[in-house]
């Protein structure tokens, strides 16, 4: 339901006079920082260096990570669906998973395709899924973080309800950290392109630590997490 906003005007004039500001009618710009060290983490990185971080980063996060080719993508998602038990395994509506040539594979694991028309039966399929399969759009070579754009054919329940959680994660999509990811997706919002209402930032698997920094895995989400890093084509 949409609502409708009254007095919207009035309230930030008023908020403006108590503040001493003049009041603002045209659009805001990004201001120009004197100081910017977000922007030097990684600034001179290679791509290649950025891997090499992102690697040693998962260590620190308890996450496999496996390095690939478009040629032995198959065999290596193979071996991990295989180690962490195979089936059921649940993905997005994804036509990368194609372009891979990961269809036969699939078919061979119970797969469900994520299909917004059917509802709920959705989340129980993820629900009963041992491991959910997705593509990273953004990776962060800093803290080994990967960034999934949720909507209809990519419902989040993938990667947060089965016990693993597997991404596939493009070389190209890899970045330095945080900063460089936000003004990916602000640039987004500029070009006017629809950015989803959903982004999820997820590092290796579901880790929660009590005042005491007692680590536990898997309180809220996958206990396992593997990453499998695909040179581009």
């Amino acid at each position: 339901m949409n609502g409708t906003i009254h007095n919207e005007g009035t309230f930030l004039n008023n908020i403006a006079k108590n503040l001493g500001r003049a009041p603002i009618t045209k659009g805001i710009s990004v201001p120009e920082w004197k100081h910017a060290p977000q922007k030097e983490v990684l600034k001179h990185a290679t791509q290649n260096d950025l891997v090499a971080e992102l690697k040693e980063q998962c260590k620190r996060v308890h996450t496999p990570f496996h390095v690939t080719d478009s040629k032995q993508v198959v065999n290596c998602l193979t071996q991990v669906i295989e180690e962490l038990g195979n089936g059921p395994v649940i993905i997005p509506k994804d036509d990368r998973f194609t372009e891979y040539g990961l269809e036969d594979i699939l078919k061979e694991n119970d797969v469900h395709i994520w299909d917004h028309q059917a509802g709920n039966e959705n989340i129980e399929k993820a629900e009963r899924a041992n491991i959910g399969i997705t593509f990273s759009e953004m990776t962060l070579a800093e803290s080994a973080t990967v960034v999934l754009f949720s909507d209809k054919d990519h419902g989040r329940s993938i990667s947060f309800l089965p016990s693993c959680h597997v991404s596939i994660i493009p070389k190209s999509t890899i970045v330095p950290r945080m900063t460089q990811a936000a003004a990916a997706i602000r640039s987004k919002v500029t070009r006017g392109e629809v950015v989803p209402s959903c982004i999820n930032f997820i590092t290796g698997p579901s880790n929660s630590a009590d005042i005491e920094m007692d680590l536990v895995v898997g309180v809220h989400g996958p206990i396992k997490a593997v990453y499998i890093m695909v040179e581009d084509k």
